[in-house]
């Protein structure tokens, strides 16, 4: 019996330290297994945050309309003025431009747009002298120089009036990136209207297109602009 005992209390003692290990190898186990979600979840944060800054973090800030224009809008033309003279975008250097599309049978837009070209110019006294506002045709079938005179000295003599052939004046709405259309109107003299961009260009002394004006843009609004440029 007491071999047996003793057999027996030998056989425990030596499973004693094979549970120990085993129990530190599960400890082990459990803290790698911790460890690596605690990896994961470190990473799915970093991730996360990483993603957010991309998100909501600084971005650079989208193109202004002037920057656009000034970009595509080349504002080049080679026309006729209304006293018969050729000229060119070119002869104009040194001056800032105000430049309006139209056509001079236009019932409202363009005379609206020609009278407060005049008030700005009035605005701006001694320093209109440094403007020179330029109103091109749209409509060169009709707009001869001598009704372009007409039509322009009815507002402002300093406003030039220029025209040109169906190409001079497709090359030039071109440049400035100008729509413009013939519409079919029964009541319209000859049978027909011209659709047309309404904005009024501001072009610097360089020949650089500047900004434009939008047809809702008051007289002081754009002579308070000229003034701080001039």
């Amino acid at each position: 019996m007491e071999d047996l005992n003793k057999n027996t209390g030998t056989d425990e003692s030596a499973k004693a330290p094979v549970a120990a290990t085993e129990g530190v190898v599960v400890q082990r186990l459990r803290a790698i297994r911790y460890a690596s979600w605690a990896v994961v979840l470190v990473m799915t944060l970093a991730f996360a945050g990483y993603a957010g800054w991309r998100t909501l973090g600084p971005q650079p800030e989208p193109p202004t309309i002037n920057q656009v224009g000034q970009s595509l809008i080349k504002s080049e033309f080679d026309l006729v003025d209304h006293r018969g003279d050729q000229v060119s975008a070119a002869d104009y250097r040194g001056k800032w431009l105000l430049v309006f599309f139209g056509f001079t049978t236009c019932p409202d837009v363009c005379p609206t747009a020609l009278n407060e070209i005049a008030e700005v110019m009035e605005k701006l006294g001694a320093k209109a002298a440094k403007v020179q506002p330029l109103f091109i045709t749209v409509d060169p079938e009709r707009d001869t120089p001598e009704r372009m005179a007409e039509f322009v000295g009815a507002f402002d003599p300093r406003i030039t009036g220029l025209t040109g052939t169906l190409d001079q004046i497709k090359a030039s709405t071109k440049s400035f990136k100008v729509y413009y259309a013939k519409a079919v109107q029964k009541e319209a003299p000859d049978g027909y209207t011209m659709e047309h961009t309404t904005y009024l260009y501001l072009i610097d002394p360089k020949g650089r297109f500047v900004r434009p004006y939008s047809y809702n843009a008051t007289v002081n609004e754009i002579a308070d602009d000229l003034q701080a440029r001039l």
